[in-house]
């Protein structure tokens, strides 16, 4: 069981982290920089260059690198325990899906990700000890 302070700080944390992550994904420009040195790391891991993106691709990159960099401020700003709930919830959702690439693509790159989104999701859904004890 964890302290509600501490709570706070791990959604504040989990905010951060989305925040400096996903940021390079929020446009076409910082997307393609990042893209590079994802598919040049994948290589490093031992896997394949990543696939060539269409513009229909890096839209739906942008759109969740918008999305998440919005929701990451919300928590930064109000790191409610309830929100590390949901931000729970979705890296649960996050993590089956990397599974399920990971398991269609064999890339190495993919536990870089996957490992810390489902660690997050842990760390948000521990218990809070209640304040009467």
């Amino acid at each position: 069981m964890i302290s509600a302070t501490a709570q706070r700080r791990i959604v504040w944390s989990s905010a951060l982290y989305d925040l400096l992550l996903t940021a390079p994904f929020a446009t076409p420009w910082t997307f393609a920089l990042v893209r590079d040195h994802l598919s040049a790391l994948n290589v490093a891991l031992g896997g394949k260059a990543l696939p060539a993106f269409a513009p229909f691709h890096v839209l739906f990159a942008c759109l969740l690198g918008s999305v998440v960099l919005v929701w990451s401020a919300l928590r930064l700003s109000d790191p409610q325990p309830r929100y590390g709930h949901f931000d729970g919830v979705a890296r649960f959702l996050f993590s089956a899906w990397m599974g399920w690439a990971l398991l269609q693509t064999q890339a190495p790159l993919l536990w870089c990700f996957l490992i810390p989104e489902f660690s997050w999701g842990v760390a948000q859904w521990l218990p809070r000890r209640s304040n009467a004890a």
